[in-house]
């Protein structure tokens, strides 16, 4: 399997698209300015306390107050308030250092919010949700500083294992090297990737952990309300760093400066996979070259087509997200209902899996799936979609089918949904009306010749198309109507007409009739 990841320059941000088979699996468009990403901290400032809620709204600089619940506060929180409080003198010589600080005992998991925070107290946050619709930024003081391999918690002794390493030889290796290297006063999470790791990595993931944190808390000397203190790094960065592990081909930039950041990011976490970071500097644009501009048009509308036929529409509302499963009219190959349900099912597991990584679909997601009388179909289905979810690093939930189909997935959401607009203005209605992506057209003929030749055996068809569809599909040495002709040895008739919309076509059997398409 081939992983690539491809980085396209904007003049407000950088587009990045991961690309598994060329298959485009997760999109993000990165915008200068944008505030408030997961993982940054900041020196925020209480402005109100809601007894009721047993939460606090801190004001971190966004337009609201961000939310922060008891519950989030951590258990460590006493320790954090005190070190705030003497980080924040100016004759402080603590540098961030916890080797010698005094950890504090822990806050009672079922006290109130108001023993322990008072209005404009200043306290040290960190973004755990951004803000999404009309909420603020989620909260937490619980601070952790994500690495390579590790994750560094502060104001703790304690070190653990990923539940997904499961070797109990090699948990203990890891315990074992992890705490004989870490600091005092330092929690330690070791990441599933830091499976088979020697302890040379480890401790340069460690140190350079350290180092954030001790040149982020430098700054509290100096800092004002609603400072980031430590910041988390570029999306860019922050991708590579959770998915470099996997076995990556290439990384393609087009831009010089992004380009010079990520390889000396790379230099420094993997040297060994310097070599991948590759300049695009091809005259053409990068999206285009690699096809993403296309699979982003055809896999961010409502409707999602599936390869055997079928096809997805995909809902939004305020409180969830609904996914209907339909086998459209040219899935039904299988032998009986039953075996055509479950293949048209286990194609729309994978693709489902595939849209909410791709559009970051977060909170509660039903997907009505085709009816399945038999409970191993209905058991088997459930089993695709966790296989096909486990590559996401969004944790997840997938429950059993309903008795009436009904599949409840919940996906953990801590940034807004990825949403692209795909419809486009009719450029025969002048913008009355809506019609799907016209660069889409060409595959939708290519569909349904398919369709007509080898499922209906029909003979001697003519497709009319606007001149500019005309010449896209005649012109060039190997054109597209002779690898037709390769494919299914008749030629297929080609007439062009002008009085037709660019995303309109009509097919015409041997009598000059129209074929009613589906």
């Amino acid at each position: 399997m081939s992983n690539e990841l491809i980085i396209n320059s904007t003049q407000n941000g950088c587009r990045i698209a991961l690309l598994k088979d060329k298959s485009l699996v997760e999109f993000h468009h990165d915008e200068d300015g944008t505030q408030f990403t997961v993982g940054d901290i900041y020196l925020g400032t209480v402005k109100k306390v809601v007894q009721g809620l047993n939460a606090a709204f801190i004001d971190i600089g966004y337009e609201k107050d961000a939310f922060l619940h008891y519950l989030d506060l951590g258990p460590k929180f006493n320790s954090l308030r005190d070190f705030t409080k003497k980080a924040s003198l100016k004759k402080n010589n603590i540098n961030g250092k916890l080797d010698k600080f005094q950890i504090r005992p822990d806050i009672d998991k079922h006290g109130k919010i108001t023993d322990v925070l008072s209005k404009n107290q200043q306290v040290l946050v960190q973004v755990v949700k951004e803000p999404i619709s009309t909420k603020g930024p989620r909260l937490s003081c619980e601070l952790s500083i994500p690495g390579r391999y590790l994750v560094l918690v502060p104001f703790s002794n304690t070190v653990n294992v990923s539940k997904k390493i499961t070797s109990s030889d090699e948990r203990k290796r890891l315990l074992r090297l992890v705490s004989s290297i870490k600091p005092d006063n330092f929690g330690v999470i070791i990441r599933t990737v830091a499976e088979g790791k020697e302890v040379k990595e480890l401790d340069t993931d460690l140190r350079n952990l350290v180092e954030l944190w001790q040149e982020g808390t430098k700054k509290l000397k100096f800092a004002k309300p609603r400072d980031k203190v430590i910041g988390e790094m570029s999306r860019a960065s922050s991708i590579l760093r959770d998915v470099l592990n996997e076995s990556f081909d290439n990384i393609h930039i087009d831009d010089k400066e992004i380009y010079d950041e990520v390889k000396s990011y790379i230099h420094k976490i993997a040297p060994d996979k310097e070599k991948i970071v590759k300049h695009f500097n091809n005259k053409a644009k990068i999206f285009e070259v690699f096809g993403i501009e296309k699979q982003i048009k055809s896999a961010f509308g409502q409707s999602v087509s599936l390869k055997g036929g079928g096809y997805l529409i995909i809902e939004h509302t305020e409180a969830l997200h609904v996914i209907d499963v339909n086998s459209g009219n040219k899935s039904n190959k299988e032998d009986d209902q039953e075996a055509t349900a479950v293949s048209v099912n286990i194609e729309a597991a994978k693709e489902i899996a595939r849209q909410l990584r791709l559009r970051d679909m977060g909170g509660i997601i039903v997907v009505d799936f085709i009816d399945m009388k038999r409970a191993e179909n209905k058991r088997m289905i459930q089993k695709v979609m966790k296989d096909e979810m486990n590559s996401d690093r969004s944790k997840f939930t997938v429950l059993p089918l309903s008795k009436f189909g009904l599949m409840q997935i919940t996906r953990q959401r801590v940034r807004p949904e990825m949403n692209i607009t795909t419809k486009e203005v009719c450029p025969t209605c002048n913008g009355t009306g809506k019609i799907s992506a016209s660069i889409l057209v060409s595959d939708q003929i290519e569909q349904h010749i398919d369709h007509l030749m080898l499922q209906q055996n029909e003979r001697n068809i003519t497709v009319v198309v606007h001149p500019f569809i005309y010449a896209y599909f005649t012109n060039g040495t190997l054109s597209r109507r002779l690898k037709w002709f390769m494919k299914y040895f008749k030629w297929i008739k080609l007439v062009q007409d002008s009085s037709i919309a660019v995303t309109e076509f009509q097919f015409l059997n041997k009598f000059g009739e129209q074929i009613e398409l589906q």
